[in-house]
């Protein structure tokens, strides 16, 4: 667990030094390095809430974010630099996101819920007096995107589901929004950039596709032109400071193929040898002769590099890794598919231990995603590798309605959560047997937020199929869940009701589908993670369900971090749980006698 994780990455104003987060003192804080590498230098020095870089100011300060324990109501900071700190939203009760500095840098947008708590409004600060000024009163149903170069137009998405969404444009001139994205039947549109010149809006859409591709389109005339399209979902596409570059993001089976592309001559730019894995979070500098990425695979967490244009010299920065470990020692996700119940095909991320003799059967569990549209990557986690490590084998599955794999799978577990999903993974129970390395009789189930919901609906609904369930700030009553979602999610409030089902209509569905008023169905060994400032699964899901299943008997272990939301910022937390999950299974799932492995 010395492995650390960072994010953030940035230019200073002269291009020699880059600011970023990191969770190396066991709470993110601000560290600062030069272009070149080096020694980093810690900025911030808190030690419990987590601060997270927004980036650099013309005149060397520096932008954060940080919220209060995991509530997520997140607030703008400004770093000084002799070293004093500001919070530039201090209202507690609202929700304040960043939204980049303006083109010519001499202020910043942000958006708020300061108004009403259901809807952003859009704000820019001027740097010069820090005193805001809203320049977009939102009437409620939309999400603000990017504003344009020159302050006119502002972005709008509205969803209507979670598979049909439009891209609107507000005139911050004649105050009029316009619908740009008119059509028919269920096609998800969201807005991206601005190209520099402010006359084009990229639009990401799926219209006419089982995926997802860039189409710039021109503000004067209308007319909406191909700009990227591949076989895959385009994740994102992203402009260099005067539009030089463009960067575009192809989600390819579960990993990221990275484009960098010359828009004057409109080939890729050759790149030197990459370490192997995604390469991701790309920041051009603004001479765009500079640039900082990520490189990250199931092998390598997160690594930091820059790049210079003009020498082709790369640069490591920060390796995450614990030094300790033998990167050899650690497993490469696998990906393969298996025909589910009704012969669909399901895609998952296959990791085996290392050390497996020939006839020897392992325990195994699965990992569910979040979401419930979410999708597992070949990205690095220290819990998969840690439990591999330890003998597990683990199979990721990317159930129906995950994102990825083109919207008629992802739509395909609407109306349908806890039930076609779920048996899409029971169904991942014959594959890894088959594999003949691992013992059918301990598979397990596990994962966070959603994939806690699945391993309690796993446990309810499916009592026999799984050994035991490690559910990790999961959904226990959709009824509560939805009902207590918060006011900011706006109309994506709505969205999830139409595909999970609405409190209000829809009341007998939920019911039947809420692990918490079936726990007297559960009989396997649970462990259940909960963070006690969780805005989106409140702690009581987590105690209703444990008192539940206590009364069957059942072993149950239940973990409550006072000092998390959803999901871990905290180092300590974070450790303490992935050890706790470990002990679990290896008492329950594996036995004492084959522990000591």
């Amino acid at each position: 667990m010395k492995t650390i994780r960072i994010g953030g990455a940035d230019f200073s104003p002269n291009e020699q030094t880059v600011v970023f987060h990191s969770n190396q003192s066991g709470v993110f804080n601000l560290y600062e390095l030069p272009f070149s590498g080096g020694t980093p230098k810690q900025l911030t020095f808190s030690k419990d809430n987590a601060i997270f870089s927004l980036g650099y100011l013309p005149d060397g300060r520096i932008l954060y974010s940080s919220d209060q324990g995991g509530n997520e109501l997140t607030h703008i900071f400004i770093r000084n630099t002799d070293g004093t700190t500001k919070d530039l939203t201090p209202n507690a009760k609202a929700k304040y996101q960043f939204a980049g500095l303006s083109h010519d840098k001499k202020s910043f947008f942000y958006n708020s819920n300061e108004r009403n708590k259901a809807a952003f409004d859009v704000y820019e600060m001027p740097l010069a007096t820090l005193t805001p000024n809203m320049i977009f009163e939102n009437p409620g149903g939309f999400f603000p995107g990017d504003v344009s170069p020159d302050r006119r137009y502002i972005a709008l998405a509205k969803p209507s589901t979670t598979t049909n969404s439009d891209v609107y444009l507000y005139d911050t001139k004649t105050k009029q929004t316009k619908l740009l994205t008119e059509h028919q039947g269920e096609i998800a549109n969201h807005p991206g950039e601005f190209t520099k010149d402010s006359r084009k809006l990229l639009i990401s859409t799926d219209e006419g596709s089982e995926f997802s591709y860039t189409k710039a389109y021109d503000l004067a005339t209308g007319k909406a032109d191909i700009v990227d399209k591949a076989d895959w979902d385009i994740n994102g596409v992203g402009l260099s400071r005067s539009g030089k570059y463009r960067v575009v993001y192809i989600n390819k089976d579960a990993r990221t193929d990275l484009k960098l592309i010359d828009t004057q001559t409109g080939g890729s730019v050759k790149l030197p040898a990459l370490p192997g894995g995604d390469l991701t979070g790309v920041n051009i500098a603004d001479s765009e002769t500079r640039m900082l990425f990520y490189v990250n695979s199931s092998k390598e967490p997160t690594a930091l590099y820059s790049y210079d244009f003009k020498t082709g010299k790369m640069t490591s920065l920060i390796k995450t890794l614990n030094p300790e470990i033998n990167q050899e020692d650690l497993v490469s996700g696998e990906v393969i598919r298996y025909k589910s119940f009704d012969g669909l095909e399901i895609p998952a991320l296959l990791y085996k231990p290392k050390d497996i003799s020939t006839g020897e059967k392992r325990a195994a569990m699965l990992l569910i995603h979040g979401g419930p549209g979410g999708q597992t990557r070949l990205n690095y986690s220290p819990l998969v590798q840690y439990l591999v490590n330890h003998g597990y084998v683990i199979l990721a599955v990317n159930n129906r309605g995950s994102s990825g794999y083109g919207k008629t799978f992802y739509a395909a577990d609407d109306r349908k959560h806890g039930d076609a999903d779920l048996r899409d993974c029971v169904e991942s129970k014959k594959f890894l047997t088959a594999t003949g390395y691992v013992d059918p009789a301990k598979i397990g189930i596990m994962g966070g937020s959603y994939g806690g919901y699945m391993t309690l609906a796993g446990l309810a609904f499916t009592p026999d199929e799984f050994a035991v369930g490690v559910d990790i700030f999961g959904v226990a009553n959709w009824l509560r869940t939805l009902n207590s979602m918060p006011a900011w999610w706006g109309p994506q409030r709505e969205a999830m009701f139409k595909e999970l089902g609405n409190p209000a209509t829809d009341s007998t569905a939920l019911y039947n589908k809420s692990p918490l008023f079936f726990t007297h169905k559960i009989k396997k060994p649970l462990l259940v993670i909960q963070g006690a400032n969780d805005p989106r699964v409140l702690k009581v899901e987590s105690d209703e369900i444990v008192a539940g299943v206590k009364k069957n008997g059942v072993p149950v272990e239940y973990i409550v971090f006072p000092n998390e939301g959803h999901g871990f910022v905290n180092k300590d937390n974070e450790i303490t749980a992935n050890k706790a999950i470990k002990d679990f299974l290896d008492k329950y799932l594996i036995g004492a006698q084959t522990a000591s492995r």
